[in-house]
């Protein structure tokens, strides 16, 4: 399959278990994901709540691969 049938979407992570994440699309499905070798690579971490991209394969919406997790505000305690 090539990278150009993937299907990306965006999406809040809402639990974790064993390294697989649940997340909330935002058409308002649950898609599981794994994080990609990328994100693993660069030792991003991935928490709840977090705001991700996922791709999905066409032939099956409810798996997929976590490859983008975007830039969250951090505010800094006084």
């Amino acid at each position: 399959m090539s990278k150009q049938s993937l299907i990306e979407i965006d999406g809040a992570v809402h639990a974790e278990s064993h390294g697989i994440y649940t997340v909330t699309l935002v058409n308002g499905h649950e898609a599981r994901a794994a994080l990609s070798g990328r994100i693993r690579s660069n030792h991003v971490n991935v928490v709840l709540g977090d705001a991700v991209r996922v791709a999905l394969s066409p032939y099956d919406l409810t798996h997929g691969r976590i490859v983008y997790r975007y830039p969250t505000r951090h505010t800094r305690a006084a």
